[in-house]
C-alpha cells in the first residue's frame, strides 16, 4: 500500500498496474549504472536509512544496502540480538526512537505479518516492507517481474507457473498480486497441504499436477520449501517431495523449450529444484539477484524523492 504522507511500500496488493509499472520503469533507468565505472549516483546523498531485520537475510539485505550505496544514501544496520529488544523494547519504540535520531525512512522485515503496516502507522517517514510473516514480499515480486519482462519483452497473457511452498511463502502472495494485475496467466502448484484454501480467489489457477503446471509456461518460478515455517509435517520426506514436486531436466521436457526458470533463493538443492536445473542454461536466478539491486534503488528513491510518486 502506499501512503499519502508518507508513501511506503507495504505490499502489491494495493498497488495499481501503473504504480507498479513506474516502478519497473524507474529501475531501468538505475540498472544502467550497473555498466559505469563508477557504480554511484548522489540522488539520495542527504538521506539515512535504517534496515530492521528481525529475520535472517542474505539477498534481501545486501540487496537494499547496495541499493543505498549506489544511491549515495547513508545506511544504519540494526541486529536484534544486540540491541534493546532483548531487554523488552516494543517494535514501535524502536522505531519511534530511531525516527527520532533523524532517520529518512525505515526498511523492515519481521516474522510477523502486518508488522510492517503496523510501523507505518506509527511513523512519520517512508517503510519498505523487506517481508513479514505469511504476508507480502512486495520487493521480490517487483524483481521477479523486472526480469520476466528482461527476458520476455512484456508480462501481458504470459503463463508463469509458481510451483512449491504456496501456503508459507510471501514472495508468492505479492507475484500473485503483481502478475495478475498485470495481465499474467498465473497457476499455482503444490501439495495439496502446502495450498491455502480459496486462494483461487486471487485470480489464479490451481493444480497439484506439476506437468499440468508448466505445460505451456513461459516462466517456472519455483519456491523454497520453508521447512522452518513449518509447524508439524505436510510431506512424507524431502525426497518424496523432490520426486512428486521437484524441478528436474528430465520433469522440464514438457515445458516450452525456451521457459524460464526462477527461484527466490535460497534454493533447497535436490528437493525443489534439481543442481542441473538450478545451473542449467534458462534459470535467471543470478539476474533475478542483480535485478533486485536496481528494484530496490527505483523504489527507495521514488520513495524519498517527493516529487515522485509510485
Amino acid at each position: 500500500m502506499i501512503n499519502e504522507k508518507p508513501k511506503s511500500l507495504l505490499g502489491l496488493k494495493d498497488l495499481t498496474r501503473l504504480e507498479i509499472e513506474n516502478i519497473l520503469q524507474q529501475a531501468t533507468l538505475f540498472k544502467e549504472i550497473f555498466n559505469r565505472p563508477i557504480k554511484k549516483v548522489a540522488t539520495l546523498s542527504n538521506k539515512v536509512v535504517v534496515s530492521l531485520f528481525y529475520e535472517p537475510s542474505t539477498r534481501t539485505k545486501a540487496s537494499f544496502d547496495l541499493a543505498l550505496r549506489m544511491l549515495g544514501a547513508g545506511s544504519l544496520g540494526f541486529t536484534p540480538a544486540s540491541s534493546s529488544v532483548t531487554k523488552g523494547e516494543t517494535l514501535i519504540d524502536t522505531v519511534k526512537n530511531l525516527e527520532s535520531m533523524g532517520v529518512d525512512a525505515i526498511i523492515i522485515r519481521h516474522g510477523m505479518g502486518g508488522a510492517p503496516h503496523l510501523v507505518a502507522s506509527n511513523t512519520n517517514i517512508p517503510v519498505v516492507n523487506a517481508g513479514d510473516g505469511f504476508n507480502e514480499h512486495p520487493t521480490q515480486a517487483l524483481l521477479d517481474m523486472f526480469t520476466m519482462i528482461e527476458e520476455k519483452g512484456y508480462i501481458e497473457g504470459k503463463k508463469v507457473a509458481i510451483i512449491g511452498d504456496i501456503m508459507h511463502s510471501r514472495v508468492a502472495r505479492s507475484n500473485i498480486w503483481g502478475l495478475t494485475k498485470c495481465g499474467a496467466k498465473v497457476i499455482v502448484c503444490g501439495p495439496p497441504s502446502l495450498i491455502p484454501v480459496g486462494i483461487e480467489s486471487l485470480g489464479v489457477t490451481v493444480t497439484n499436477n506439476v506437468e499440468e503446471a508448466i505445460e505451456d509456461a513461459d516462466f517456472i518460478n519455483v519456491l523454497r520449501v520453508q521447512l522452518e515455517r513449518q509447524k508439524g509435517s505436510f510431506f512424507p520426506s524431502t525426497r518424496e517431495y523432490h520426486r512428486e514436486y521437484g524441478i528436474t531436466a528430465q520433469r522440464l521436457k514438457k515445458a516450452k523449450s525456451d521457459a524460464i526458470i526462477m527461484h527466490p533463493g535460497p534454493m533447497n538443492r535436490g528437493v525443489e529444484i534439481s543442481t542441473e536445473v538450478a545451473d542449467g542454461p534458462y534459470n535467471v536466478i543470478l539476474e533475478q539477484v542483480r535485478n533486485g539491486v536496481a528494484v530496490r534503488m527505483a523504489v527507495l528513491y521514488m520513495l524519498l524523492m517527493r516529487s515522485k510518486e509510485i
